[in-house]
Parts: C-alpha cells; structure tokens; sequence
C-alpha cells in the first residue's frame, strides 16, 4: 500500500511539475547568470498544456528574438526586471523576403506573420517590459500579436508604427493595464474582446489609431476606460479614434483623455467596395471624454453615440471580459 501512495505521489508531481526540470520559475538573462540566455528556450522548457503557472522573469537587456509562445504553452507568465531595459525586439513587416522558403508557397511575410512577439497559448501575462517592431515605416508591422484566450498584459511599452498590435481571433479576451501602445495607422486592431485600462495611447502620425474588425453577434469589441489619448507632437493634429476593418466593428471610449489631436469628426467610415455600409452597423461610442478636444464632441460623425450613465452598466470589466476576472 505505502509502495502505491509513493507511486501515485511522485506521478502526481510529474504531472503537476511545469518545466521539464520541474520548476515553476526561470530566469533569462543574457550575461549567462539565469537558467537561460533566450525567451524562447525559456518558453521551450515549460511542459506542454500545463495547469500550473510558470513565471519567467527577464533580466534587462535588448532580446532580438521573433519570439513564440505556442498553443501547447498555457501559464506562462513573462515578467520584465525594468519596463523599459528589458526588451523584446524584431523587424519583419509585411511584403519582406521570407528567410526561408514557405511551405504554403508564399515567399513574403504577411501582416499576421510580421509580429516581434506572438502569443497562442492561453492564459499567458505580460509584465514590465517592451515588445516592439523595429522595421520602421515600411508597411504593417506588427509588435504584439495575440490570438489566444484570457491574455494579460500589465505595466508595458508596445511600440511599433503601422499595425502595432493585432488581436486578431474572435472570442478570445484580453487586459490592458497601464500600458502605453504607439504607432500610426490602424495600430490596434482586429477582432478580439479587449478592455484597456489606464493605458496610454500615442499616435506618430496623422492616421487612424483603432481598427476593429469585430464579427457580427460578438457582444463587444475594444473598450477603453480611463485611457488617454496623446501625439508625438504638435505636427501630429488630424487623428481618428478609429475606423471599422470589418461592417461590425466596435470600440468604445469610457472617461478617456483626448488630446487635441483628435479631430472634430472622431470617426472614419472606412467605405470600400466589398464593404460599403459600414457606417450602418459599426458601433462607436463615447462616455465622458475629457480633454483639449472634447469639447469637439458635438460635431462627431452622425453615426457614431453618445452614452449615457445608463449604458455603462453594459460595459463593465466584468460584462466586457464575461466573467474572466484579470486581476484575480
């Protein structure tokens, strides 16, 4: 009997145990001092489809890496040293030579391949660090792209310039906390739930800064509360809050900041041939806007709504994430 307990005991931690050494925390760091020089084999090293969390903590420094977390990757926590020394950084864009031949056949990187970082598994954090795309202007390029469920990402820098954060798969949610996101055109965008709070958002150019493509029937879209809005500078003067990618496309600004970069109008219809009512089902809406350029409120676009105290209680974290709790 005592011979059985210890078996199933020791096949109990085996099962539970999260690294293929057993641990539930790392270290990358590039002088050699952790378990691990790079991101990914740290990532590599967490068992496949585990239960428990694992924290990997990433000492400061710039880490070149097109960095991925796979499907088989769940738990996985990535937590910076310092927010802004501890980097994780690459330069695909869209239309560059692949390095190696695709066996799709295509010989290019595409918007959703161009990503610095890409995170698949689900239930996976981000803390205290930067993801960014260094490719410059040259296209879409993509820092952070998500396309799993029930993601944080907490305290980071997300820097790029067109298509810096794509959340591309419907049905899935993801948390914004105090982080600060930047680019050109179109740099949030895709058709994922997500609830950004207290976040940051700077537009380098006169453009577009949201583009959602939510699916029809997907309650909600992107929601930004307590947000603020800012430019890279005093050029930078004629900036929409967003415009629909797909005809249902939703976001929604709750007590946000706006800086005088935002124009009157607010929103872009973004009409083109294969969609060209979007302007009849997109869902754009505002509550409590503050700022240089609230007061432009009332020449927004017709479309596009006013809330009410009354509607708020639709778009509470709780309602928004259906009943996911991200800070739990």
């Amino acid at each position: 009997m005592k011979y059985i307990l210890a078996l199933f005991l020791i096949t109990t931690l085996s099962i539970s145990a999260q690294t293929l050494d057993n641990k539930l925390a790392l270290t990358v760091a590039q002088d050699g001092s952790g378990d691990f020089k790079t991101i990914q084999e740290a990532v590599n090293n967490v068992k496949d489809n585990s239960e428990k969390r694992v924290v990997i903590t990433i000492k400061p420094g710039v880490y070149k890496e097109k960095l991925e977390i796979p499907v088989s990757k769940t738990f996985i926590t990535l937590k910076g040293t310092d927010r802004n020394k501890t980097i994780i950084s690459f330069d695909d864009y869209s239309g560059k030579p692949l390095r190696e031949k695709d066996a799709s056949g295509k010989t290019a990187f595409g918007t959703g391949t161009s990503y610095s970082f890409l995170i698949k598994g689900n239930d996976c954090t981000l803390e205290n660090l930067t993801v960014e795309n260094t490719a410059g202007r040259v296209g879409q390029a993509v820092a952070l792209h998500i396309k799993s469920d029930r993601v944080i990402v907490k305290n980071c820098n997300l820097l790029g310039n067109q298509d810096t954060l794509y959340l591309s798969e419907e049905k899935t949610r993801i948390y914004f906390e105090n982080c600060f996101i930047n680019g050109t055109t179109d740099f949030i965008f895709g058709a994922a739930t997500a609830y950004f709070y207290n976040c940051t958002i700077e537009s380098l150019t006169n453009s577009y800064i949201t583009a959602a493509s939510t699916p029809k029937g997907q309650t909600y879209g992107f929601v930004f509360v307590d947000c603020k809005l800012t430019a890279k500078d005093k050029l930078v003067d004629k900036v929409f809050l967003g415009r629909p990618w797909r005809p249902y496309a939703q976001t929604i600004f709750i007590n946000t900041d706006l800086g005088s970069h935002i124009i009157p109008e607010g929103w872009n219809a973004w009409i083109d041939t294969r969609f060209p009512d979007k302007d009849k089902t997109a869902y754009y809406a505002e509550f409590g806007s503050k700022g240089l350029s609230a007061k432009e409120i009332s020449q927004r676009v017709s479309w596009s709504y006013q809330l009410n105290k009354e509607d708020l209680k639709k778009y509470s974290k709780d309602l928004v994430l259906n009943g996911w709790n991200p800070n739990k």
